[in-house]
């Protein structure tokens, strides 16, 4: 029989109060078992960072396989070299960007990573028992509770276009010019009766607006600092200098 602080089930066993359960949080953590808590959580951060490290390693070798492709394509089609190295510059444009969003969640693992290595693995091993950040541990589980990136998607093309992607773009932009000083036969030309807008001006224009915001972005896309400086909210302005975690 149900005791009076039990509710029998309609269709499973009786669950007791919450006024029966023990009281876990009140009871104060030993050493061991915070040090058994942080180690899970350290082995729990790096496992999803190696994923989303392998994940951009992923997008990266789809960016280099689709260029070799379209070098390949161009140098034994002449006709529609031109046009398809413009096609390959815009499909690099969207690898770089899927890629850049990719490593802002490996970015935001990666700091929290940071954190616990540099104020508890770092003063264990050095055997100080000071970490450098003295909330560091508050940052980490606000971070957990309310998540947010550490830096915006610009930042994060930034990142990708100046580590992997610039060579691609440069490789891809060298080809381009070498088709456009080559004269294509006329007989085979991919828009042989077309405007001169649209077989001259059009193409160019694509390129140099490509190329524009590339530039742009590395010139004037600020650099994400390191984590001790920016990756954490400003006590004094909570939320306003990190973007959201907008998935």
């Amino acid at each position: 029989m149900p005791t009076r602080d039990e509710k029998p089930a309609r269709n499973g066993p009786a669950y007791p109060s919450a006024q029966s359960w023990p009281d876990f949080e009140s009871q104060p953590l030993s050493r061991s078992e915070y040090v058994t808590a942080l180690v899970h959580l350290y082995r729990g951060e790096l496992s999803r960072s190696l994923n989303w490290r392998a994940r951009l390693d992923t997008t990266t070798n789809w960016a280099i396989i689709a260029t070799l492709a379209v070098l390949t394509f161009s140098f034994n089609n002449p006709a529609y070299a031109r046009d398809t190295l413009i096609g390959g510059m815009y499909a690099t444009l969207v690898f770089m960007l899927h890629e850049a969003r990719r490593f802002r969640f490996f970015d935001l693992y990666r700091a929290r990573l940071r954190m616990l290595e540099e104020n508890f693995y770092g003063p264990l091993l050095r055997r100080d028992p000071h970490s450098p950040i003295d909330r560091w541990g508050v940052m980490v589980a606000d971070d957990l509770l309310r998540p947010r990136f550490k830096i915006t998607l610009l930042q994060a093309v930034r990142a990708r276009l100046l580590r992997n992607y610039a060579f691609v773009f440069v490789l891809l932009l060298l080809a381009w010019m070498a088709r456009l000083f080559a004269q294509a036969p006329p007989e085979t030309a991919l828009l042989p009766a077309g405007p001169a807008w649209l077989t001259e001006w059009l193409p160019a224009a694509l390129v140099a607006a490509l190329y524009l915001f590339l530039v742009a972005v590395v010139l004037f896309t600020p650099r994400a600092q390191p984590p001790e400086l920016a990756y954490w909210a400003d006590p004094r302005h909570p939320g306003e200098d990190v973007p959201s975690l907008d998935v």
